[in-house]
């Protein structure tokens, strides 16, 4: 981090020279599926990765960000990358590179391909950092598929002011001739990616016209021109989860070169997981400070659309279970905290405002109060998450609270820290 620039520069320059001296290791790895969008493209590929692995193939998985450990965006056949040869591929980068310009992501992303390309495996998982046309990992010439994630708001000031302007960015990865799975999008996005599609003559599975999924009796019905799968709930909780398994289903079934069995997708949307994403955490240090049978959730959202998939979440669980509502929120300050916290408003009386420790471009919890007391909401401030649930814990409740800990994934991964929650 400190040899590198943090800056973010959607180019491919300096990624396409940096491979080349590799002798291109895009080239050698296993056949890729690429995943873009907003929101829900770690969940989707926790879902590609479960099911492909349940079917009996090796899956190698490149994700962004990390939430307590580097070695978490490298998976190699199934396992977190370890210390000594993370650190021997990063080495080699840093060789060949000699000094010349380069970012962090683009270092990250050259000693993936670098890894992946000296490991056997059948798949590789490849998530876009941000954007897509000129994402790092945007260099694949003829991925199995590219899958493109609910496409919203966010990181307008890089990608764009409107939502057509972003959805050309996720659009970006699509190449001629390949497979285009595509959640169900809003219309301004739809268009944008189905005129690409069309000029690519990439074959489109979009959901909600190609394909389709809907819960019956807590089960996930998937159905498509192929036929009909009726699957076990997600393990992983929210309506949404349903959405982001169902993508995964249209993916592998667009990809004619992979033969998946109906017993890999029931035994893989059942056991994917994925860290920080309505998370409950039921042990640790941080949980001990919470009252005594509370509930204590973790969700990194961080955008509008982000929030709203996170209070349905809570919706669910209201009418399962009826205890009051308490968030503990962070987040950093490129983001629009009014768009988040509006998701939540008549859900809680009670919002604590946090910093997130060592980033300097957070929010003040004074600030965040601020963007919350303009929507109608109370919020009071804490200078930490542990600080945060004790004043909770010296609160009276009729019943033990619900305790939502969110706005940011860098806050998401302090808490696992802190608590001592480790993603494996």
């Amino acid at each position: 981090m400190a040899l590198h620039q943090r800056k973010i520069d959607l180019t491919l320059d300096r990624m396409l020279r940096i491979l080349e001296l590799l002798g291109h290791p895009e080239r050698r790895m296993a056949p890729v599926i690429h995943v873009a969008g907003t929101n829900g493209k770690g969940s989707t590929i926790a879902y590609l990765r479960a099911i492909l692995e349940a079917a009996g193939l090796k899956v190698h998985v490149y994700t962004s960000p990390h939430l307590v450990r580097i070695n978490e965006r490298f998976r190699l056949a199934g396992t977190m990358v370890s210390d000594a040869e993370l650190i021997e591929a990063l080495e080699h980068c840093e060789q060949l590179n000699a000094g010349e310009p380069i970012t962090v992501f683009e270092m990250e992303t050259a000693a993936a391909f670098h890894l992946f390309a000296r490991h056997p495996a059948d798949v590789v998982l490849l998530e876009v950092g941000l954007g897509g046309r000129g994402d790092s990992t945007n260099v694949i010439e003829k991925p199995l598929a590219t899958v493109i994630t609910p496409v919203a708001m966010d990181h307008m000031e890089m990608l764009g002011d409107t939502l057509a302007k972003i959805a050309a960015e996720k659009a970006g990865i699509i190449k001629r001739g390949v497979p285009l799975v595509s959640a169900l999008q809003q219309a301004e996005a739809e268009a944008v990616i189905e005129k690409r599609a069309k000029e690519l003559r990439a074959p489109v599975h979009m959901g909600g016209q190609h394909w389709h999924v809907s819960v019956e009796r807590g089960r996930l019905v998937f159905q498509d021109e192929r036929g009909l799968l009726d699957l076990p709930a997600p393990r992983l909780f929210g309506r949404h989860q349903f959405d982001n398994a169902a993508l995964a289903i249209a993916a592998l079934r667009s990809i004619e070169t992979l033969k998946v069995p109906s017993s890999a997708y029931e035994t893989g949307v059942a056991r994917a997981e994925w860290p920080a994403r309505m998370q409950r955490l039921a042990s640790g240090a941080l949980v001990k400070l919470a009252p005594d049978q509370s509930e204590v959730w973790l969700d990194g959202g961080h955008n509008a659309d982000c929030g709203r998939v996170v209070a349905a979440a809570l919706g669910d669980l209201e009418e399962r279970v009826s205890r009051q509502l308490v968030v503990i929120v962070g987040m950093m300050s490129n983001k629009d905290a009014s768009a988040f916290l509006t998701n939540f408003t008549g859900m809680t009386r009670h919002v604590i405002a946090v910093p997130i420790p060592d980033h300097e471009n957070a929010y003040a919890p004074s600030a965040l109060a601020e963007a919350g007391r303009h929507l109608g909401m109370r919020i009071e401030t804490a200078p930490s998450v542990a600080d945060a649930l004790r004043r909770v814990a010296r609160l009276s409740y009729e019943t033990p609270p619900r305790i939502l800990i969110t706005g940011s994934l860098y806050l998401a991964g302090e808490v696992l820290r802190e608590n001592g929650t480790f993603p494996n």
